[in-house]
């Protein structure tokens, strides 16, 4: 049975101290377990960040095509890419909206503490307020966390996108162009450019069009209030107009005396020899200084101005901040507001002003991002991207040049005009004439290294324009005056920094030149690093080595201008036997000769004069006709017992 106690039992008596201790104690650890579980939300929102990021990347940045695309002109590659991440763009917009709806957090935050909290001195309330601007800011952190990360990989994106055009670009230019400066500058630009994308210039610009709405809670607060913060808003655009205006002119200069300044450095780096064995360091020192005092002022100039602007930028947001404080508190005076209010306003003005501050900081950046995005947009313009042709079968017959007219890369003054001549499968030509007479840019031309004005030069009938470069490239060796190695081993530079190349080819192309045991010789024989330009070897080394490379592969034409100016009466030997080789192999040579020794080996001989073609056909026909006899010589001598050498 239930005991019900008797009538008259007293109840124990209640311990009103342990029951507050117990209910705060209930309340620690009900805080302890909203924190734990804040934090695993944390958490787990760091690891949805990273994985949504990663996953709608490649559908964000990858647009379907539209079908205005096969009909509208083509838009320049620059343009291009920021159309391809439109969608990514959106997102960031979206993401900056609703960081941005969070930063009101705080203003009204305060507005509740003031307002609520502190009249009802309600301490559940402040705790519960607190819990939730404490979630609401987790999820403004992991909105940042995206946005930043977003960022990071739009720049990552433009490298993947044009890196490698801006760097083909960078190559071809000097084949198109006589361009100043030391050639790296697109590269700087590109860099440029993804480091603003990169960056918080994007983040900062989708802030700027929520200042409006900033502003209107501003008004919503009291009309006052609004009007402050709109006037202090029409100063700081005004601010970054006049930074905009003035840091133009400063921010072009900056450029192009960089440019200069670099070109000058990379020259006298390449010419340290001459510079120090004929005592002109100091006249080139002095040369870069002056540039270089130049480049200063100019940077100078554009950071005075944005440093000075961007300095009365934060005096005047601050000072905005304690005026519109006041006018909150001669509002509260005339009761007209509350003291809430005065905060929460001071608050929102400083939230709605700090993108027009981030703005001016970040304006030199978009200045220059700007300009190199210009500059990259120009250079890819003038060398677009080219178009694989179809394939062709390797040449094996004939080279043909048709009334060939050439002049240098941007130049309109002719060196060659109306050339034409035809040489079959096993045979070579000695190009031979005077000094400045256009022999080096016949070659260029034929393997399409520089422009051709007018005129056709076909291998089996099929002109060079028809063969892709890296197609053309398999069937063409071609050994330059000024034979320059890249940086790595022999045997890299031999296979051309072919991926595919095997020990037997690199192996084969060495022989055929004559320089394997050249290269056994070397303190690490094919695996010696040849230094940056080949400048560990000799100059006769080099141009043995640049043989090996031009014969690797056993290419159609081989194209060797004055292969002999560096190497010794060996080297001549091994040429001779190269060019045998590839004659009795079915190819063509074409050598550019100042020496008899390089024409042994030939059986055709054309003679450039003037810019012009002079005489072509068999090797003795054109040197009988030519050459003169020389003036038999006699000694004659005087009364001191010596003599001397006179023409008879």
């Amino acid at each position: 049975m239930t005991n019900l106690g008797r009538r008259g039992d007293v109840s124990p008596s209640v311990n009103i101290e342990e029951m507050e201790v117990s209910r705060w104690a209930i309340f620690i650890a009900a805080l302890g377990l909203l924190a734990e579980r804040a934090r695993s939300s944390s958490r787990e929102l760091t690891r949805l960040g990273e994985r949504s990021v990663e996953i709608v990347r490649a559908r964000l940045f990858a647009r379907p095509p539209r079908p205005a695309d096969f009909y509208d002109e083509p838009q320049s590659e620059i343009s291009a890419f920021l159309s391809s991440c439109r969608r990514i763009f959106w997102s960031l917009a979206a993401f900056s909206g609703l960081s941005n709806l969070l930063m009101l957090t705080g203003s009204f935050f305060m507005l509740q503490v003031y307002d609520r909290v502190l009249p009802g001195r309600s301490i559940p309330t402040l705790v519960a307020l607190l819990v939730l601007a404490m979630v609401l800011y987790l999820f403004q952190s992991g909105l940042d966390l995206v946005r930043s990360r977003i960022s990071v990989r739009i720049g990552r994106y433009l490298d993947e996108r044009l890196g490698l055009r801006v760097f083909d670009a960078v190559v071809r230019l000097p084949l198109k162009t006589r361009g100043d400066g030391d050639g790296l500058q697109p590269l700087r630009d590109l860099d440029q450019v993804r480091s603003f994308l990169s960056g918080g210039g994007p983040t900062a610009l989708f802030d700027l069009p929520w200042m409006p709405i900033y502003l209107g809670i501003c008004f919503l607060f009291h009309f006052w209030i609004g009007v402050t913060a709109l006037l202090g808003a029409l100063v700081l655009v005004g601010v970054t107009v006049l930074t905009e205006t003035r840091t133009r002119g400063p921010a072009r200069a900056f450029s192009r005396l960089g440019v200069a300044r670099n070109a000058l450095a990379a020259e006298g780096r390449r010419n340290a020899e001459v510079l120090q064995a004929m005592g002109m360091r100091r006249q080139a020192a002095l040369r870069w200084q002056d540039v270089n005092s130049k480049y200063l002022s100019a940077h100078e100039q554009a950071s005075d101005v944005a440093s000075g602007l961007g300095g009365l930028s934060k005096f005047f947001r601050s000072f905005l901040q304690s005026l519109v404080l006041a006018v909150g508190a001669v509002l509260v005076i005339n009761q007209e507001s509350t003291a809430g209010i005065i905060i929460a306003g001071s608050i929102l003005t400083a939230r709605a002003l700090a993108p027009v501050e981030v703005a001016i900081a970040n304006w030199k950046g978009f200045v220059g991002a700007r300009q190199s995005a210009h500059r990259l947009d120009r250079l890819l313009k003038l060398l677009p991207d080219e178009v694989s042709p179809l394939g062709l079968p390797a040449p094996k017959e004939a080279l043909v040049v048709e009334q060939l007219y050439v002049a240098p890369p941007d130049s309109e003054k002719l060196i060659l005009s109306d050339v034409s001549f035809q040489l079959k499968g096993g045979e070579g030509v000695g190009i031979i004439g005077p000094s400045g007479s256009g022999k080096s840019t016949l070659v260029r031309a034929l393997v399409g290294v520089w422009p051709r004005l007018r005129g056709k030069i076909k291998l089996d009938n099929a002109a060079l324009e028809q063969w892709s470069p890296d197609a053309l490239g398999k069937h063409i060796g071609y050994l330059p005056q000024d034979v320059e190695l890249f940086e790595g081993s022999i045997a890299v530079n031999i296979a051309r920094f072919d991926l595919q190349a095997t020990s037997q080819g690199v192996l084969d192309a060495a022989q055929a030149a004559g320089a394997h045991d050249l290269i056994l010789s070397l303190p690490d024989g094919y695996a010696t690093k040849v230094g940056e330009g080949g400048m560990a070897l000799s100059a006769g080394q080099r141009q043995r080595i640049g043989l090996a490379r031009a014969l690797y592969g056993n290419p159609f034409l081989v194209v060797l201008d004055e292969p002999t100016s560096n190497v010794d009466s060996e080297g001549e030997e091994a040429l001779t036997e190269a060019i045998l080789n590839v004659r009795r192999r079915g190819g063509i040579v074409a050598v550019v000769a100042h020496r008899p020794k390089a024409l042994e080996a030939v059986d055709h001989v054309l003679v450039i004069g003037e810019g012009r073609l002079q005489s072509f056909g068999p090797k003795e026909e054109v040197l009988n006709k030519v050459l003169r006899p020389a003036a038999p010589l006699r000694v004659v001598a005087d009364g001191q017992g010596g003599g001397r050498w006179i023409a008879k």
